[in-house]
């Protein structure tokens, strides 16, 4: 299911705190490739998960890595950033 979100900007949502945006580069094994990702550890903020990828879809991807490796057995929710609604 996941290779229709190929190339495209995705937001995944972590078990833990944890929240990536990014281009979905590719699905292989038991990995997800991110590209130009903005790994984002929520513990270092006051902002929720919702807020935080709201800016960012607002305000666009800050990318602190330009690629990174996502074990998908921690991964909750993949999602388009296309179809984030706006609160």
């Amino acid at each position: 299911m996941l290779e229709e979100f190929l190339h495209q900007k995705v937001v995944i949502d972590f078990r833990g705190e944890y929240v990536c945006l990014g281009t979905l580069k590719s699905v292989s094994g038991e990995f997800l490739e991110v590209r130009n990702a903005d790994l984002h550890d929520l513990r270092d903020t006051l902002t929720s998960r919702e807020n935080y990828i709201a800016e960012a879809v607002r305000t666009g991807v800050k990318r602190n890595r330009k690629r990174v490796l996502i074990r998908q057995s921690e991964v909750v929710a993949v999602a388009l950033i296309a179809d984030i609604v706006e609160q």
